[in-house]
């Protein structure tokens, strides 16, 4: 049986976390994984990963809001393979949780910078070589915390974060009208909690220090809001990618798709 990303070269942006399930998920399903990361270290991790599940790859050190960087990343992994049929923006920074009134401008900056304009860079770039192909599969990595005109838009204490992933997921909408034409379909996968460090550290740990509670007050709080009783497991978001970028998801375009263990606020 052959596999769902067989012959398929896929970018993905963030080497750790997430970034990793979604990495190891490809190459199990047969895709060339160019990894694009800030961090040698996440990088040399990632690219053990693939070598141990014996997959074929390289890794692209990037920082990918700077625009030059982007446009040498995207160009070095078209040298390299030839082509890109796929693009994982996953890429993130940890974000401080704090009430608006006391965010600091440079961290909001620092937020945009890597989860918006990071997302708009490699998706620019990638699109200017799937075009000519006339096919192509963008996903975009959300956030529950982000999405709007359902009631679950807005995280208090993580503004930055959800007005970021807001525009990924505009982004998201209005590129999938551009490109169309040319046979490229570009989605996102919109998480809740998600187990990991940043979500022990940042939301729960964040949440327990700004609020004056304890850890465990914190995370029993936050469970209550999920009807599974848990958060997210990074291998249910890689699953759901992988099939967003197969010749399965053919006809889903344009659309922000959840994977939040019934999130309920």
């Amino acid at each position: 049986m052959s596999k769902r990303l067989e012959g398929k070269v896929a970018v993905i942006t963030g080497g750790g976390g997430v970034g990793q399930a979604i990495v190891e998920k490809f190459v199990r399903e047969g895709a060339t994984v160019a990894v694009v990361d800030f961090s040698q270290a996440n990088l040399d991790l990632t690219m053990k990963a693939i070598e141990a599940l014996g997959g074929t790859g390289m890794g692209v050190l990037t920082d990918v809001s700077n625009e030059q960087a982007v446009i040498d990343m995207a160009a070095a992994v078209a040298k390299a393979y030839g082509k890109i049929d796929v693009l994982v923006n996953t890429a993130a920074v940890p974000d401080p949780t704090a009430a608006l009134i006391d965010l600091k401008l440079e961290d909001w900056n620092k937020i945009f910078a890597v989860d918006l304009v990071g997302t708009m860079l490699c998706s620019r770039e990638v699109v200017r070589l799937m075009i000519p192909a006339k096919s192509g599969a963008i996903i975009n990595i959300g956030a529950e915390g982000g999405r709007a005109g359902d009631g679950r838009g807005g995280y208090p204490m993580r503004a930055g974060y959800c007005s970021a992933k807001m525009g990924v997921i505009g982004l998201t909408e209005t590129l999938s009208r551009e490109v169309g034409k040319d046979g490229i379909r570009v989605n996102c996968v919109s998480p809740a909690g998600v187990n990991g460090e940043r979500f022990r550290t940042v939301v729960i740990g964040g949440r327990a220090k700004a609020q004056g509670i304890s850890y465990e007050a914190a995370l029993a709080d936050e469970v209550s809001k999920y009807s599974l009783g848990r958060v997210v497991e990074p291998m249910e978001i890689a699953n759901l990618v992988a099939f967003l970028a197969s010749d399965e998801a053919s006809g889903i375009t344009g659309q922000t798709i959840p994977v939040n263990c019934g999130l309920h606020w």
